[in-house]
């Protein structure tokens, strides 16, 4: 009797972490509510405007609702004005919808309603082909905006849920999958691999570096949930902590991308009963390459934790597999030198394979990584300040004080 009961909420709780479901109930709700609203405000019998303009607006987050609502009223009122201002001179005709679809999408590629562009000319249509314009035009603004003000409201008063979580969970599911790359190249370095073998590895590399356009997806998501959300207040930190993280670990998987190129390459010149590196330099590069596995996976899980003492424990751990990893690097530096002292020919391959090792240590270097989060930190509060100082001169006017007079520039010519 229990297991019915557990399954279905463990199954409602998988339901709340899935975006699809998570956006399909919000925009289920804000719909119908909308209509409701529009039916005792609208004229229309049937105002259908307005639950679908909901639909439109109400995204997984408030910074998404709020961006898709401007631009969805933006669209349909150029649409109602261009109708209006055809049904004035024009009845409708062929080459009147043909003219008025035109001006529509030239109109909304000027006004910068993206993915409405469309939604111009459409509105623009079905206002010219009613008798009564002006009312019908005005009807379907009025509609609008309720179903955005009503999408916009529902997420500010049921905020949505914040997705860093399920972003951390990709970005540690990335770097797991790095490591376990890593580690299956280290276990074919002391053998004799053939070229469709290490080929196979090169290829899931390539994978793994595509996997990266997913963990993306995931995190503009999250950067979005951070943005104008009630329940956030360090939102600009998390953001930027997040994408250094990826970005690190992007550099990290093309790197290990290049690291299976070499080692392809390495195998084209062995021959079939031929291992890739002789038993000690294997030895020595598969703990090299396990102590980078093993950093790659507490880098994801520093940036991703959200509790100071778990970070402490991933920032100590990725100090320790560091260290090790670099005194790893400069064991197997040596027995490489002596490699290539005995066979100078394979010295691009050995020397391009320490400096790649190198890249990937520094950047999972903390130092690194704290003077970039701080130069990202100082060019967002650049960026920001820029942006509200545009804003600065109405914000006086509304207060009543005086605008400063600009500063004339001393005339070159008279010095």
């Amino acid at each position: 009797m229990r297991v019915v009961p557990e399954s279905v909420a463990a199954l409602v709780r998988r339901g709340a972490r899935d975006p699809f479901v998570v956006q399909t109930v919000r925009a289920t709700v804000a719909a119908t509510l909308a209509y409701v609203v529009a039916t005792w405000l609208s004229r229309e019998p049937v105002p259908l405007t307005a639950p679908l303009t909901a639909l439109l607006v109400v995204q997984v987050t408030v910074y998404s609702t709020l961006k898709t609502s401007v631009r969805r009223v933006n669209s349909v009122v150029v649409g109602v004005l261009i109708a209006i201002g055809f049904s004035t001179v024009v009845g409708l005709s062929w080459w009147s919808l043909g003219l008025i679809i035109l001006a529509s999408l030239t109109v909304g590629r000027f006004v910068r309603v993206d993915e409405f562009v469309q939604e111009v000319a459409i509105s623009a249509m079905l206002i010219l082909g009613v008798s009564q314009v002006t009312t019908q035009a005005w009807d379907r603004v009025l509609e609008t905006v309720i179903g955005a003000a009503v999408g916009l409201l529902f997420n500010l008063v049921f905020a949505p849920p914040v997705w860093v979580d399920t972003a951390g969970e990709k970005i540690e599911d990335l770097a797991r999958r790095a490591r376990h790359l890593l580690l299956d190249l280290a276990e074919e370095l002391g053998r004799p691999v053939p070229v469709e073998r290490a080929a196979e590895r090169l290829h899931e590399a390539r994978r793994l570096d595509q996997a990266i356009a997913e963990v993306d997806g995931a995190l503009r998501q999250a950067e979005d949930s951070l943005r104008l959300n009630p329940r956030i207040s360090e939102g600009l930190l998390s953001r930027l902590v997040l994408r250094t993280g990826l970005d690190t670990l992007e550099i990290c998987v093309v790197v290990i991308r290049v690291i299976a190129r070499s080692l392809t390459d390495l195998a084209k010149r062995r021959t079939v009963d031929e291992q890739l590196f002789p038993s000690e330099v294997a030895v020595a590069l598969e703990e090299l390459f396990a102590h980078i596995g093993g950093a790659l996976v507490s880098f994801a899980v520093l940036v991703t934790t959200q509790v100071s003492r778990n970070a402490e424990e991933a920032e100590q751990r990725l100090t320790s597999e560091l260290a090790a990893a670099w005194t790893c690097r400069e064991n197997v530096a040596q027995l490489l030198l002596r490699r290539i002292q005995q066979d100078p020919q394979a010295w691009q391959l050995h020397g391009s394979l320490l400096a790649e090792v190198d890249r990937i240590l520094d950047e999972l270097d903390l130092e690194h990584r704290s003077r970039r989060l701080m130069e990202e930190l100082d060019r967002a509060s650049v960026a920001d300040r820029d942006r509200f100082s545009r804003f600065a001169g109405i914000r006086r006017l509304a207060r009543g004080e005086r605008l400063r007079p600009r500063r004339r520039k001393p005339d070159r010519q008279a010095a």
